[in-house]
């Protein structure tokens, strides 16, 4: 049963005051010394947590006290430490992105959820899709498209009607949003091991940028993103509300 806990809120009142009530009745250790980090909030901040505490070996942990919580287990303050005793781990590992901006600048940045290409103006984009290395799309005429992980299939991927990945499928879901040409084009679906290239056509009169969890890189020229196997990120769940089941049960409501 672990006895070193890190608490980590949210800005939001409702968060910051649910961390104080935990601390309070369990105490904390830093992140650095925990056997179990618990994040309050939503699932941005859980993304958030997860990222900063990549290099650590402690798994994490989420409390609802945001907004969606796809992520996150329900707000209990009771019986934490047995809680976390039974719960169940699943490890998820992240897309890699490298943008290279049209003034020649390099961005690299990790997604857990998706890694998404958007356009920056009032013209769509327009985007020449190579995977592989084997040029797949000569132009995708679109508002955006993305690459989108199993653990991030119900987030930005199925509101612009991607498919719902299991979660331990080997598979990336590539998903445009809005397309025009070719009219309605929905997407694909990539074994986990592709490297999936976006060049920008035109990026001076259609300028796009890049999208890695809610981290945005402006005018870029190119992206390249493929998954990372090298990097896992433990998440823990009540037994019984792990993501498998999270991820059929959206597919029934």
């Amino acid at each position: 049963m672990p006895q070193k806990i890190a608490f980590l809120a949210s800005r939001a009142a409702v968060a910051q005051t649910a961390r104080a009530a935990l601390v309070g009745r369990y105490g904390t250790v830093e992140p650095e010394e925990a056997e179990v980090i618990v994040a309050l909030g939503g699932d941005g901040f859980m993304l958030q947590t997860l990222h900063e505490t990549q290099a650590l070996a402690a798994p994490v942990y989420g409390m609802n006290r945001g907004t969606i919580g796809f992520l996150m287990n329900t707000y209990v303050e009771s019986d934490l430490r047995a809680r976390l005793d039974a719960a169940e781990e699943a490890v998820i590992h992240p897309l890699s992105m490298k943008a290279i901006h049209v003034d020649g600048r390099v961005s690299e940045a990790l997604a857990l959820n998706e890694v998404a290409l958007l356009r920056q103006g009032p013209q769509a984009a327009k985007l020449q899709i190579t995977v592989d290395g084997r040029l797949r799309m000569q132009e995708l005429v679109c508002d955006g498209a993305l690459v989108a992980t199993p653990a991030g299939s119900t987030a930005y991927n199925y509101s612009a009607h991607g498919p719902i990945l299991p979660i331990g499928a080997d598979v990336l879901a590539l998903t445009a949003m809005a397309a025009f040409r070719p009219r309605r084009w929905r997407g694909a679906l990539l074994p986990s091991t592709a490297t999936v290239r976006f060049d920008v056509q035109e990026p001076d009169k259609r300028p796009v940028m890049a999208d890695a969890d809610g981290t945005s890189y402006r005018d870029v020229a190119s992206v390249e993103i493929r998954s990372e196997p090298n990097i896992s990120h433990k998440i823990l769940f009540d037994p019984g509300h792990g993501l498998e089941e999270r991820l059929i049960s959206e597919q029934f409501t």
